[in-house]
Parts: C-alpha cells; structure tokens; sequence
C-alpha cells in the first residue's frame, strides 16, 4: 500500500476528532459555565532513511532523509478562560469572577467541581446545585427567611423576622488547582479531581488569587462562535485535502497496477 494513503488517513482522524470537539463547543455555547475544548496534535514516528549530521563523502554534513508518518491526536485541553458575566436578578444565581470553583458532594461521597452557579435551595432547606447536589461547605437557609444574600467573599446570610441584622448562615469557599486543564469532564457542568489538575486548594474568594463571587449573575460560557466557525472551515478544507492525497495515492496505485501488466 502507498504510505501516502496511511498518512492520508491519519490526517482525515485528526480533523475529525477536531470537529467534533468543534461541534461540541457549539452546542455548548449557551451553557452556564463551560469551557471550550481544543484538540492537541503531534506529528508521529519519522522514518530516517539517511540520518541527519552525517558526513558524506565531499566532507560536508547531510540533512538527512525524514520521512514523516502522519498525526495523531495527543488529548484535548479545556481553555479555562472566564466567560462572560450575565446579570439574572435571581438571588440564588451566582457567578464566579476570576479563578475557582464550587464544591460540590456527589451521591457517592466523592467531590465535584463547578463553575456553574444556578443555585437553589432543596426541601431541607440546604443550598444545592441545579443537579441537586449539596455545596461544600453545607449551607442551610431556614425556612423562615425573607431575602438571602450573598457576598463577594462568599459570606451567605438571610434576612429573618424580628432581626434587625442579617443572620450569617456560613461562607462559601473556592476551590482552585494548578492545574486546572488537568480536570477530568464529567459532564452536568461538573469536574473532577485526577493526577494532573494537582490537589484541591481551599479558599475563601477574594483572598490568595481566588476569585470572586457576584450574586444576581451567571458565567456564561467562554465559546466564541466566530472563531469556532473559523475553526470548522479551516478543519473542513484540511480533511477535503487530506482526502484529496488518498484520492491522487489511489490513483497512482492503478496507474502503476495497469503499467505493470
């Protein structure tokens, strides 16, 4: 088989896997806090038929001969850039301005981490998320408050019959990594802990290079549509072309099967 065609073929999967990562941030553009992908790429293995830096026989040094071998896609990597902030006047949305995420505790115990700030208050009274899952640390409204604030420094109190002053009902703290590419996607706006984000890191927003919180107001999502467009015209030629190679090395093949005979 022609290496031409192997090559080819490589080049088709990457831009397919690049599309789809496209596509996805598409149709995420109008979800509360997520975070575009972009696909990574390195060239694969060279075959050296004649080795760089050799010495050839006029005593001067040889480029070599490298035949490439195609790409392959290495991962995809979240840009954790923030989105833009979109006032909603609802007092249990909340957004997050600058680094960090909320905690949350899943069913099974374990944290999660999100960006997605559409809060609400559940049956017991206890702050949630949009999913239902209890924030870390657990904050309980009492049944009896008229209006709920929070801080810029995740300090959450309520206003309650018959005091004058705002009753605290706890803080809410930001969590941020070093590295937060690193997060595993795990869907429903949530992220998890793994080896390369790095540990957790606890804080009080405002303080330490944490960010803020803004109450009345969402983190919309940080997909530029037109450069996604870009993107996808750019992927899409770059496949044709690369469909184009396996179409030219079919065609050689037959031509030299054909002058064969």
């Amino acid at each position: 088989m022609n290496p031409a065609m192997l090559i080819s073929k490589t080049g088709v999967q990457a831009q397919d896997a690049k599309l789809q990562a496209i596509a996805n941030n598409l149709a995420n553009v109008n979800t509360t806090g997520f975070k575009r992908d972009r696909v990574v790429f390195e060239d694969l293995f060279y075959q050296i038929d004649a080795q760089p830096g050799a010495q050839v026989a006029d005593n001067t040094v040889s480029n070599g001969v490298q035949l490439g071998n195609g790409v392959h896609v290495v991962g995809t990597q979240k840009i954790f850039t923030n989105g833009s902030i979109q006032t909603t006047s609802q007092p249990l949305d909340v957004a997050i301005s600058g680094n960090g995420f909320l905690e949350v505790r899943r069913p099974d115990g374990t944290a999660a981490y999100t960006r997605a700030g559409q809060l609400q208050v559940d049956a017991n009274g206890v702050l949630v998320n949009a999913q239902g899952l209890p924030l870390v640390p657990q904050i309980t409204v009492p049944n009896n408050a008229l209006s709920l604030t929070i801080g810029a420094n995740g300090m959450v109190s309520a206003a309650v019959p018959g005091s004058t002053a705002p009753t605290e009902l706890g803080q809410l703290t930001l969590t941020t990594f070093v590295n937060p590419a690193g997060l595993q996607a795990m869907g429903e706006n949530l992220f998890q802990e793994t080896a390369a984000s790095g540990n957790p890191n606890q804080g009080q927003p405002g303080t330490a290079g944490i960010g803020t919180l803004k109450q009345g107001a969402l983190e919309g999502s940080n997909v530029q549509v037109v450069e996604e467009m870009v993107d996808m015209i750019a992927a899409q030629r770059t496949y044709e072309m690369n469909t184009k190679v396996l179409s030219a090395a079919d065609n050689m093949l037959q031509y030299l099967s054909q002058a064969a005979r």
